[in-house]
C-alpha cells in the first residue's frame, strides 16, 4: 500500500482578496506547477503548529490567525496526498520566497490562469463558489 503524505497548506489571504501561490521547484514532484504554499506535517505535530512551521520556514511569515478550509485526498499514482487546508487570514511579516521559489500574489479572478497540481483542483473550485471568504 501506498504510504499517505499528511501535507499542510496555507490558502494565504493578503490585501485586496489577493492570494499568495509559489511555484514548485522543477526538481521536486509536481515541479514547475503552481500550488498553494505549505508542507509535510511531523509526526505528532499538531495541525496548525505544522503549518505555522512550514510557512515559517517557506515564506518567513509568522501566521497569527488561521481557520480549516478543508480537506483533499488524492492519489497521483506514484504517492497518495492528504491535503489539510487552512486560510490564513492574518500573518505578521513579509512573505519572500526563502527556499529560491517564486511567488505571487494573485486575485482569486485569476487563479485559473495558473497551472496546478491535480489535487489543487478541488480548493481553486472551492474559493471561486466564495463559501470561504472570511
Amino acid at each position: 500500500m501506498k504510504k499517505q503524505i499528511h501535507v499542510m497548506v496555507g490558502v494565504i489571504w493578503g490585501q485586496n482578496q489577493e492570494i499568495l501561490l509559489a511555484k514548485r521547484p522543477e526538481h521536486l514532484h509536481q515541479g514547475g506547477l503552481w500550488e498553494f504554499p505549505g508542507g509535510k506535517l511531523e509526526a505528532g505535530e499538531e495541525a496548525l503548529l505544522g503549518l505555522s512551521r512550514e510557512l515559517r520556514e517557506e515564506l518567513a511569515i509568522e501566521v497569527t490567525r488561521a481557520s480549516p478550509l478543508m480537506e483533499v485526498k488524492h492519489d497521483y499514482g506514484d504517492k497518495q496526498v492528504f491535503l489539510d487546508i487552512w486560510q490564513v487570514t492574518e500573518f505578521e511579516g513579509e512573505a519572500r520566497g526563502v527556499e529560491g521559489q517564486e511567488l505571487r500574489w494573485v486575485p482569486l479572478s485569476e487563479l485559473e490562469q495558473y497551472e496546478f497540481p491535480a489535487a489543487n483542483v478541488a480548493i481553486i473550485e472551492r474559493l471561486q463558489t466564495g463559501e470561504t471568504l472570511l
